[in-house]
């Protein structure tokens, strides 16, 4: 007996939902350190806490991270 698959491709999109927000981080990228803002809702909130890090322990280097909520739908 053999099995046949007929595969169907799909177009689908993928898109930013503004009602989900942005979610704003900063992680100190300095070896050994490991400190992060924690999640933020606004930018500056995340980019003071790396200005305040860097005044109480001289690091410098950090990894921004943003992010936000997408929807994917189907062409029609």
């Amino acid at each position: 007996m053999s099995t046949r698959a007929a595969w169907r491709y799909v177009a689908h999109t993928i898109s930013h939902v503004p009602d989900g927000g942005v979610v704003y981080e900063v992680f100190c990228a300095e070896p050994g350190c490991g400190q992060d803002s924690g999640a933020q809702d606004e930018q500056e909130s995340a980019q003071d806490w790396a200005l305040r890090h860097t005044g109480r322990s001289g690091h410098t280097l950090f990894r921004r991270v943003v992010t936000d909520h997408a929807r994917v739908t189907r062409a029609e």
